[in-house]
């Protein structure tokens, strides 16, 4: 236990010195942290020896994505969203849906051996993307600001809107397809996981709100608690509406959106939240070290060629083409649709939704998760080599002309 911790502990210690260096470079967190874990892991050196069930790390995930979702709506520009909603709105509306029926089709192409029904729990499984992952992109100012507010409503809504379709799949598995009132038990399912947490993270969020700003006024909240009330405030959004059958990840961002409209300051709410998107920060490492020496080592022997292909097909064909579809009509450059398309990370959520298939012991259950497995591998490494050098070469010539614009004025 107390090597685990000791090498754990000094790794943090470490990357907390060096990663601001390495937000410079081609190398994200989330590659350090799965690599880190995959090579002391049991696969490598063998040192690090965490003793994890599926149900620990899906609770963790759930944790970190609830964070970072909450942290990210709450710094998100509500004014540059009013202006450019009709990038999300096309992406979850339409996009979404389009990029399930294809990986459904490329699934049933490709995987033989699942039934239909298994192949659209895959296609669901992977179809959202990942907020945590996409975090070089959504908080790099070259971007432009509807793009990134768009990919960040984007990746906050997906997963919880994915939920009731993966459940209503789930559930039909089990039952061999035989139930009749699937259409009631889809309408049911999505309005009840989206109307609860939209509901939840209003509610729970206003009341929470002004309860700090009155202990505030009245000096009744110390110093060092002060920095765990927005931590509370997001972990809370999400346990309270999953315990009443919503969805937690709906109601964290929303929660978050709701929060960062009440603040006045800007300075002031970036401060508030620091400590909250540290902890995501925190957890986001143990997740992804965790995802490497647990289940990545475990699972490099299960990897066929299919599974490779259709990972490879995830992250562009399956994602890019309807992405590139829902956006034909919009003011964006053929780069920029392309850039939202490739930026659509698999991380988190489909983790969650891995572990929850994995329960289920379907027969084409491991083929599943291990397609989960390589393309989230696949995705940690793609996304981000190529974040900060694509930024620099499609959005540095903008950065230029709006700096020369500034200087002449």
């Amino acid at each position: 236990m107390y090597e685990n911790l000791a090498i754990l502990v000094t790794f943090i210690f470490l990357y907390s010195i060096i990663n601001g260096g390495l937000e410079k470079t081609p190398v994200s967190g989330a590659m350090v942290y799965t690599t880190f874990g995959l090579l002391f892991g049991p696969l490598c050196f063998g040192l690090l020896t965490l003793k994890i069930d599926a149900e620990f790390l899906k609770s963790l995930a759930e944790m970190t994505l609830a964070l970072v979702l909450f942290t990210d709506a709450a710094n998100a520009n509500l004014g540059v969203l009013k202006k450019s909603y009709r990038i999300p709105q096309r992406l979850l509306l339409i996009g979404l849906p389009l990029t399930i029926i294809l990986g459904f089709l490329f699934g049933m192409v490709i995987f033989k051996g699942l039934t239909l029904l298994e192949v659209a729990i895959l296609a669901t499984l992977l179809a959202p993307t990942d907020a945590a992952l996409g975090k070089e992109v959504v908080t790099n100012k070259s971007v432009p600001d509807n793009i990134r507010e768009g990919l960040n409503v984007e990746s906050g809504l997906n997963d919880g809107i994915c939920v009731p379709i993966i459940f209503v799949f789930l559930a039909l598995a089990s039952t061999g397809g035989q139930e009749t009132s699937t259409p009631i038990l889809a309408i049911k399912l999505v309005a009840e996981d989206i109307g609860i947490g939209v509901a939840v993270g209003i509610s729970f969020t206003f009341i929470a709100a002004h309860l700090v700003r009155y202990a505030l006024k009245k000096e009744w909240i110390g110093e060092t608690w002060r920095q765990l009330t927005v931590i509370a405030m997001a972990l809370s959004c999400f346990a309270i509406a999953q315990s009443l059958g919503g969805s937690g990840f709906i109601s964290s961002f929303v929660g978050g959106l709701f929060l960062g409209g009440l603040a006045r300051r800007k300075d002031r709410k970036h401060d508030f939240l620091l400590a909250a998107e540290g902890a995501g920060d925190t957890f986001a490492l143990l997740t992804w070290v965790a995802f490497g020496s647990v289940v990545v080592g475990h699972s490099i022997g299960e990897i066929r060629w299919q599974i490779v292909l259709y990972a490879i097909l995830s992250l562009t064909i399956i994602r890019m083409l309807p992405v590139f579809l829902v956006l034909t009509k919009s003011s964006l450059k053929i780069k920029e649709k392309l850039f939202i398309g490739w930026f659509g990370p698999r991380g988190l959520a489909s983790v969650v939704f891995g572990v929850i298939v994995a329960n289920k012991h379907f027969p084409g259950g491991k083929t599943i998760t291990m397609t989960a497995v390589a393309t989230i591998v696949l995705s940690i490494f793609a996304h981000g080599l190529t974040a900060n050098p694509l930024i620099k070469s499609l959005f540095s010539k903008i950065n230029t002309d709006k700096a020369d614009t500034s200087l002449e004025c």
